[in-house]
């Protein structure tokens, strides 16, 4: 049995972004599927989950997609005919997941989220840009969002004096990612 059937979709620009050129999308329904979240949260290792709210948000490709109990909303969409088909895509996914659910095991805790400044401390700080990033803290930003993989930093991981600070920081990441 699916657990989203049917729905609404509408398309709008950003409220903060008059005349973008990208829209959101929201698949609005007339009932709860917060039952599937704990699973999405389980399969999805980047979902950030708020049980007390009953939300959900991950990002699918280049689309943040914000789940709630009755609607789901996805960004970055360049017109409706691609709205429809990547909602399409999600739904079928998230189908999917339900359909499955007695196979996996539901991760109702949420996931610890990266904060750059905490990821910033660990490293070396010493803006060298092997990472290909301006600066440190620009790196960190893009190990928080999953643009960049912490192995970017080269002297983290070759140089002894960071070990201490490269051990603490793999071990926030497998935090985060548990």
């Amino acid at each position: 049995m699916f657990m989203i059937k049917d729905y609404e979709l509408r398309l709008e620009a950003p409220g903060c972004e008059p005349g973008a050129e990208y829209w959101n999308a929201t698949a609005r329904f007339g009932y709860d599927i917060s039952a599937v979240f704990p699973y999405l949260n389980a399969v999805w290792e980047g979902a950030l989950y708020n049980p007390q709210a009953q939300q959900l948000a991950c990002r699918v490709e280049d689309r943040a997609v914000a789940f709630k109990p009755s609607e789901i909303t996805m960004s970055n969409l360049p017109d409706r005919d691609t709205a429809t088909i990547e909602m399409e895509k999600l739904i079928a996914q998230v189908n999917r997941i339900w359909t499955d659910r007695d196979l996996l095991t539901p991760r109702y805790a949420a996931r610890k989220r990266l904060v750059a400044m905490e990821i910033y401390k660990l490293l070396p700080q010493t803006n060298c840009k092997v990472c290909g990033q301006p600066s440190c803290f620009a790196f960190a930003s893009q190990v928080t969002v999953g643009a960049a993989g912490v192995d970017g930093c080269t002297p983290l991981f070759s140089e002894a004096q960071y070990s201490q600070q490269c051990q603490a920081l793999l071990e926030m990441l497998a935090e985060a990612a548990s």
